[in-house]
């Protein structure tokens, strides 16, 4: 399966972002999906899973904040991102979870104070 990431942006603080994952591929339903993010100077890390039944986890850094949810007939998986903090600032990645070594080119999330 492939997957793209996109609908990052420039947002200020408390903002809200949705991000989507799309991806191509029969067997995106059975694949945990996961949101990884990678700011500068930092390794990357899991923000976000969703299994393949729909059960999700996060990290301590976005609960409450960020939810992950996918829509398999549309072979998607969305991050909305609310209550957004300047240290959510980070290139956004999705892949499956855990992650295979390929990554697309994520998509840019900026968050000013």
């Amino acid at each position: 399966v492939q997957l793209q990431a996109s609908g990052g942006g420039l947002v200020q603080a408390g903002g809200s972002l949705r991000l989507s994952c799309a991806a191509s591929g029969s067997t995106f339903s059975i694949n945990a999906i996961g949101w990884y993010r990678q700011a500068p100077g930092k390794q990357r890390e899991l923000v976000a899973a969703t299994s393949s039944v729909g059960s999700t986890n996060y990290a301590d850094s976005v609960k409450g904040r960020f939810t992950i949810s996918r829509d398999n007939a549309k072979n998607t998986v969305y991050l909305q991102m609310n209550s957004l903090k300047p240290e959510d600032t980070a290139v956004y990645y999705c892949n499956l979870d855990p992650p295979v070594p390929r990554w697309g080119q994520g998509t840019l999330v900026t968050v000013s104070s």
